[in-house]
């Protein structure tokens, strides 16, 4: 990635930044931008013209610490952003614009933490640097105020190679682990890297406020189960090697390094563990089910499931079908219907417009699974793209889920 400058008046290019886009904790992040007097969004410069302002997620080892920096406009050798505010712990905060008033400068945040309920403030930069001030813009209410919330704990552990990854684990509200490990869900979506060093870079911060969306697994610590969302699947090629050369291979290591670094919190029960996706975490999840027995059932959501069917590549893969068969044919979970026969959960939103994912992938792979005796149910949700919205389709949704753990994931002993 490379950010530059221009000049036209005299044809001059300046480069300000050169790094690789998969290098988090370099990131210089993003221009900042405002509203001119013509009521175009352009470049938010400093007083004196001579400095650009970025913000950025301020990755690290210790998570996300989001910051605003100014990026000085002529660049050149040695020029570096100057970082004058950046997120503190316990906070999770950030920057969304900088508001100037003579000599003046304050940044307004969106700051929460994993007690208190996002909000936003006002902080002043003196002299360059972020005071301890803070004023109160909104007041919003704990959306979640009466409700026992979830706890929430960011892991950190290695998969077999070495390669360091994360994932969140959210425990049902007074849980404590005297009383046992729980039966659990794991989220994930896989990503493609080029390095191991980006690989293991941390994702997400350990202060950010619980959230329980529609589609999100924490829902599930509600109704009594530990969840491991987004949990790190690395999918390295490095030097000449392709990422998906070596797919399901990694595929596995890294789902068997998460169910392992849960079980030993002691609240994951690693023989009561479920796995969810959605889009290429429903491909995911289908493949994990056909290379693995980590899990006791599958839930995939508007995924795809036969790569013949996206033969100009996907996801992050560039190769045609024609060039690389095997990586298509190894890749496709379709191909393993035969040997899938842990239960699996198909969903998919009837009218899914998205490139690669329309219904017949689902209906098709059903076919497949149901014809080689496979545990399998495949719920259409009517008029909904990619992603469910409609109220109905949401808690049809959920049931469906709910009803799908509680029945192959949940109890100590399955019936088969």
């Amino acid at each position: 990635m490379i950010l530059s400058a221009l000049d036209p008046a005299a044809a001059k290019l300046t480069q300000l930044y050169a790094g690789s886009m998969q290098d988090r904790y370099h990131d210089p992040g993003r221009p900042m931008l405002e509203r001119n007097a013509q009521g175009q969004m352009v470049l938010h410069t400093t007083a004196d013209k001579q400095g650009i302002y970025f913000s950025g997620q301020g990755a690290s080892p210790k998570g996300d610490t989001p910051f605003v920096a100014i990026m000085p406009i002529n660049g050149g050798e040695g020029a570096k952003e100057t970082r004058i505010w950046q997120s503190q712990a316990p906070f999770f905060e950030e920057p969304t614009a900088v508001v100037e008033s003579g000599d003046s400068v304050r940044i307004l945040v969106r700051r929460e933490s994993v007690e208190q309920s996002p909000n936003y403030f006002l902080t002043a930069i003196k002299e360059g640097q972020a005071s301890n001030s803070w004023t109160a813009v909104t007041s919003f209410p704990n959306p979640y105020a009466g409700l026992p919330m979830p706890s929430h704990q960011l892991l950190h552990y290695k998969r077999a190679d070495g390669v360091d990854l994360t994932a969140d684990l959210y425990l049902p509200a007074g849980y404590d682990k005297s009383k046992g490990p729980l039966p659990t869900l794991m989220e994930a979506y896989p990503a493609e890297f080029k390095s191991r060093a980006a690989a293991s870079q941390v994702t997400g911060s350990p202060y950010e406020f619980v959230r329980i969306g529609a589609g999100s697994p924490v829902f599930f610590t509600a109704t009594g189960y530990a969840v491991l969302a987004n949990a790190a699947i690395p999918i390295i090629g490095e030097g000449s090697a392709e990422p998906n050369d070596t797919y399901v291979e990694q595929l596995v290591a890294g789902a068997k390094a998460g169910v392992d670094a849960g079980a030993e919190t002691g609240t994951v029960d690693r023989n009561r563990v479920g796995v969810m996706g959605h889009s290429y975490g429903a491909f995911m999840t289908a493949n994990l089910l056909a290379h693995s027995d980590l899990f006791r059932a599958g839930i995939a959501r508007s995924g795809a499931y036969n790569r013949s069917l996206t033969p100009f590549g996907f996801q992050n893969e560039e190769r045609t079908y024609w060039e690389a068969p095997e990586v298509y044919f190894k890749m496709s979970p379709f191909s393993y219907a035969d040997k899938i026969k842990t239960p699996i959960l198909l969903m998919h939103g009837e009218a899914d417009n998205n490139t690669g994912t329309f219904p017949i992938q689902s209906e098709r792979f059903y076919n497949a699974l149901k014809g080689e005796g496979a545990t399998v149910r495949f719920v259409l949700l009517p008029l909904e793209a990619h992603g469910y919205q409609g109220r109905e389709s949401v808690l049809h949704m959920l049931w469906e889920m709910e009803n799908w753990l509680d029945k192959y994931v949940k109890p100590d002993q399955v019936a088969h």
